[in-house]
């Protein structure tokens, strides 16, 4: 059986589960013992080790071409790029990192630090994350979804944060209903189910986690 080892609530594990989910490839969940090691990890039936989300994607765009990830029209596929970027560079370090790393534990999330949770820096990612859920909602008023009509990669790349995020209630949804109704969207995917099921043990999410409105 295939095997995607992960952190439960890292961005990048969650949507190498949301990819994977998407292609719709069975495969075995498997809790890391280590969140020091590269991570998420694939491995397929013929024991192929892809380590890493970018070489998951890789090696799932590859070897099963069926329901592709990202757009075929060249500027709506750009345009899903430019926002798998955005969620993993600027919003991880603007926001995840200040946020989710100082409220959840180091080995469901893999942050390279244990520490007592340091409030400024939590401050200051909710203040980033008001403005990232603008700019999100005005995309998805736009374009239906992020980068275009249909759902891609970019769009599974943002949920991932946001999910994590929203596990402890961090996500201001009231206030962001272009932004919600885009969530609510994307979380109603079958993809989402596992993530939706997720629960840290003696640290359960908030009460609308799970749920497909708020």
């Amino acid at each position: 059986m295939r095997r995607l080892i992960h952190l439960m609530l890292s961005p990048s594990c969650r949507l190498a589960r949301l990819m994977v989910a998407e292609k719709r490839v069975a495969c075995d969940p498997w809790m890391a013992e280590d969140a020091r090691n590269v991570l998420p990890v694939f491995i397929d039936l013929d024991g192929t080790r892809a380590e890493g989300v970018w070489a998951i994607l890789d090696h799932l765009e590859g070897n099963y071409p069926d329901r592709p990830l990202a757009p075929a029209d060249d500027a709506a596929r750009r345009a899903s790029l430019r926002w798998v970027d955005w969620a993993m560079g600027p919003f991880h370090e603007q926001v995840t990192q200040r946020i989710l790393y100082e409220k959840a534990g180091q080995r469901f999330t893999g942050a390279a630090f244990s520490r007592t949770p340091d409030m400024n820096n939590i401050r200051a990612g909710r203040e980033e994350l008001k403005l990232a859920l603008s700019s999100i909602g005005r995309a998805a008023e736009t374009n239906g979804n992020l980068a275009c009509r249909e759902p891609t990669l970019g769009d599974l790349a943002v949920a991932a944060h946001l999910s994590s995020l929203d596990y402890f209630g961090e996500v201001p949804w009231t206030d962001f209903t272009a932004a919600a109704e885009w969530y609510v969207r994307m979380k109603s995917r079958p993809s989402f189910r596992s993530i939706l099921s997720d629960r840290v043990p003696g640290q359960p999410p908030v009460s609308h986690y799970a749920e497909l409105d708020f």
